[in-house]
């Protein structure tokens, strides 16, 4: 039987589709404004007529930018992208920390491929630097090839996406000390995650990405069970996992630290990994670029780091359509 070439993603609140190298729907988006997109991307800047069809022109030539720029779910997808792509990015964070052992290996999601292991800082960066939130996604042969040829282990063949299975796979292959890339609609799976550290001694960074429109009941499990948290364009995550965080990086799209072992995670990230590690996790702080406190540098970013109560809003965050504005378009 002849396989579909399907691939569903979120991006901007919306759900992407792609089939043969070509965006084929989108559905309706319900942000209006974020301020990574915009910087990321020529065409989300000046989109205040808060025209449907404007953004979702916007989010087309995303996608499409990154296929025809990088080979996304294509035979074509390019494995090196050298510099670090976003401050504060999931991918950049694994990379560091493989690259200083804090873990030994990560767990997370190709697409034409699924769920990946790997231990290889500069693929882990490949792997995730510029993909969006990964819902489904079926093989491409070219892409399992190149990630098998780098070291990488593909779990499913049919390239289904199972993370707490990539995690029980790791450890049977020997790995104690494993990081994992959870999206935010699987945060049921966070609890079954927790119990494989315990029944296996091992420790497990659990980084739930992907938050945006999620309903309070799931974002209540992940402040519960996650070490590090992407509050993407989520104002429950602000309001919900903020105040129970140890740290808060950045201000406009915030990445929440939850435990101990999420900052000896980020600690890896940092040019003075004692600084971090030797933060009281009584204590709640910020990182920002705003010069108050002890200046540390994660990855190439220079920052600061003071005590504060939070979340700590920012006057650009991600926006959400009023009700009813698009009834006329």
């Amino acid at each position: 039987m002849d396989r579909r070439d399907i691939h569903v993603l979120k991006y901007f609140s919306s759900y992407v589709s792609v089939s043969e190298g070509k965006v084929i729907n989108i559905t309706e988006p319900t942000l209006i404004f974020c301020p990574l997109a915009e910087n990321l991307y020529k065409n989300f800047k000046d989109l205040g007529s808060h025209n449907k069809e404007a953004v979702k022109a916007a989010i087309k030539d995303a996608i499409e930018s990154k296929i025809k720029d990088y080979g996304f779910f294509t035979e074509k997808r390019k494995f090196s992208f050298g510099e670090v792509s976003i401050p504060y990015g999931a991918s950049e964070m694994l990379s560091f920390a493989l690259r200083k052992k804090a873990v030994d290996a990560a767990v997370v999601v190709c697409e034409g491929a699924g769920t990946v292991i790997t231990n290889n800082p500069d693929m882990v960066q490949a792997i995730g630097a510029r993909m969006h939130s990964l819902l489904l996604t079926s093989p491409i042969k070219g892409i399992i090839e190149k990630l098998k040829a780098a070291g990488c282990r593909v779990i499913f063949e049919n390239a289904f996406i199972d993370q707490a299975r990539g995690v029980e796979e790791a450890i049977r292959s020997g790995y104690k000390s494993i990081a994992v890339t959870v999206c935010g609609h699987s945060a049921e799976d966070l609890k079954r995650l927790r119990l494989l550290e315990k029944e296996n001694n091992a420790a497990i960074v659990i980084l739930s990405v992907c938050t945006t429109g999620l309903p309070k009941d799931k974002v209540s499990l992940i402040r519960d069970y996650a070490d590090l948290v992407w509050s993407c364009a989520s104002s429950e995550v602000r309001q919900i996992i903020g105040p129970s965080s140890i740290m808060q990086l950045s201000r406009q799209i915030p990445v929440f630290v939850l435990t101990r072992q999420g900052v000896n995670f980020i600690a890896a990230y940092a040019n003075d990994e004692k600084l971090i590690r030797d933060l009281d996790a009584r204590k709640q702080y910020l990182s920002s670029n705003e010069p108050s406190g002890q200046c540390v540098y994660f990855g190439n970013l220079k920052t600061f780091i003071c005590e504060s109560i939070l979340p700590v809003n920012a006057r650009r965050e991600p926006r959400f359509e009023e009700k009813n504005q698009y009834a006329s378009v």
